[in-house]
């Protein structure tokens, strides 16, 4: 076996050379500057593993804000600063709205879902989304209730440590759980075995999608294949879906046709009632749209929360603040409300470069919808375009210190809350986050709420 794999890279390894060498100018005239692709590999060897985002920042400062990197032998354009990536996400359009076919999500959700699906499936079932989370209350009244419910939650089994440490993972319950509840129309306690389950199967697919066998594999799809690559995380994903297939289930007796929607399933499950089983409500695309709401719902927001934990103990002074803030506005027993937010500028301002400094999505590619001029250059339909967020989050013109955690750059000079248009961690245009409403308002009540509870520190 290992024979055969050598032989079948050395002859890849010529025909890359081959194709090379005798590529004609004109075929790479369109395209931005770049360095010079290796056969085979491409630029791959400049690109480091387990900081992509950061190699790829140290090309644009010798190439440009629009450059041209092969991922093996696919061009890729990458978007670095503020400038380019703002120009890029919110004046191209719908020619930019695309997603390019990464390998292990098309065999994930085979074109479907929301945020790996592009054309007319991506916008009905982004519009769907949209529509349902706004009926839901996010971002208002009824969804902050349910996440001041879940605060209480949290506070209790935080007040079971008595002030001792306590597992980082357990700030990661209330907002999955808040996320759980708008999905299925039920709460977990934090013992039940799918909420349980749910959790750790999220994490493992996350750490696997994050591994350079993975990489490798959306790289080199038939290298992946051939030593079954994508195995450990497929049987990860089926898993989950077999939960949300249950789920799925246990709600269809009580959603009769025009019955009260008390959850994104029950939204999925009135608008597929009569529909063609073919289409965006066959049960296959509801499992695909609640699986990427599962994962993206979950995830990102748990991990800014305890990034936000762990940088308030990494800056007390920074903490105490903010808790004065609190008790000052607040006062004692009264938690917080989304309406505070204005009257809480500093907590706001923290809460906001905690996104800012830890970057948590560097970037999530696109894909041309047609031969289109961007950052002065023709590209055509189907060319993978990276916006790197992260560039835009630590751009050197926009940010004072952006290597440095500074709540101050989010306030003026006399103490107010300001926004900045370089913040970008949602994204921007049409692809923007379709939960950023709803992460926005977990995280002020719960980082508030939690940081109110007690004068001292963080356990």
């Amino acid at each position: 076996m290992a024979l055969l794999l050598l032989g079948i890279l050395l002859l890849l390894g010529l025909w890359g050379l081959l194709q090379t060498c005798t590529r004609t100018p004109s075929s790479a005239s369109r395209w931005p500057p770049g360095p010079r692709p290796l056969p085979l590999i491409g630029n791959l060897h400049l690109l480091r593993v387990s900081q992509q985002d950061q190699s790829l920042m140290e090309l644009s400062e010798q190439y440009g804000p629009v450059f041209t990197v092969h991922l093996g032998r696919q061009k890729t354009v990458v978007l670095a600063g503020y400038e380019a990536v703002r120009e890029a996400l919110v004046g191209t359009g719908p020619e930019l709205a695309d997603r390019p076919p990464i390998a292990i999500f098309q065999l994930i959700q085979g074109g479907g879902g929301i945020f790996f699906s592009s054309g007319a499936r991506w916008r009905a079932a982004r519009q769907f989304t949209i529509r349902t989370l706004h009926g839901l209350g996010v971002g208002r009244g009824p969804m902050a209730d349910n996440v001041l419910q879940e605060l209480r939650c949290l506070m209790g089994q935080l007040d079971c440590y008595r002030g001792q440490p306590f597992p980082l993972a357990l700030l990661g319950w209330a907002p999955s759980n808040i996320t759980f509840t708008l999905l299925f129309g039920r709460r977990f306690d934090y013992q039940d075995p799918v909420f349980v389950s749910l959790l750790s199967l999220i994490d493992e697919v996350m750490v696997l999608l994050g591994t350079p066998s993975l990489q490798l594999f959306n790289i080199y799809p038939w290298l992946g294949a051939l030593f079954q690559l994508h195995r450990p995380v497929l049987r990860k994903i089926e898993e989950v879906r077999a939960i949300l297939r249950t789920l799925l289930k246990a709600r269809r007796p009580s959603m009769p046709g025009g019955g009260p929607v008390q959850s994104y399933m029950d939204a999925l499950i009135q608008q597929g009632q009569g529909k063609d089983p073919q289409g965006l409500f066959a049960e296959a695309n509801m499992v695909a749209c609640t699986l990427d709401m599962v994962m993206a719902g979950t995830e990102t927001t748990s991990a800014t929360l305890q990034w936000a934990a762990l940088l308030m103990g990494k800056h007390p002074s920074v903490q105490c603040r903010v808790q004065e803030e609190l008790d000052r506005v607040l006062g004692p027993g009264r938690a917080p409300q989304l309406e505070d937010q204005r009257s809480l500028p500093y907590t706001n301002a923290v809460l906001h470069e905690v996104q800012r400094f830890i970057t948590l999505l560097p970037h999530v590619p696109r894909c041309m919808a047609a031969d289109t001029q961007l950052g002065g250059y023709l590209l055509p339909k189907g060319t993978p375009v990276i916006p790197l967020l992260s560039s835009v989050l630590l751009d050197k013109t926009q940010w004072e210190t952006p290597r440095q955690f500074n709540p101050g750059h989010f306030l003026d000079a006399e103490g107010r809350f300001v926004k900045r248009a370089a913040f970008l961690p949602f994204s921007a245009g049409r692809r923007v986050c379709v939960g950023e409403s709803l992460a926005r308002s977990e995280l002020f009540l719960l980082f508030a709420g939690l940081l109110h509870r007690e004068s001292g520190s963080l356990p």
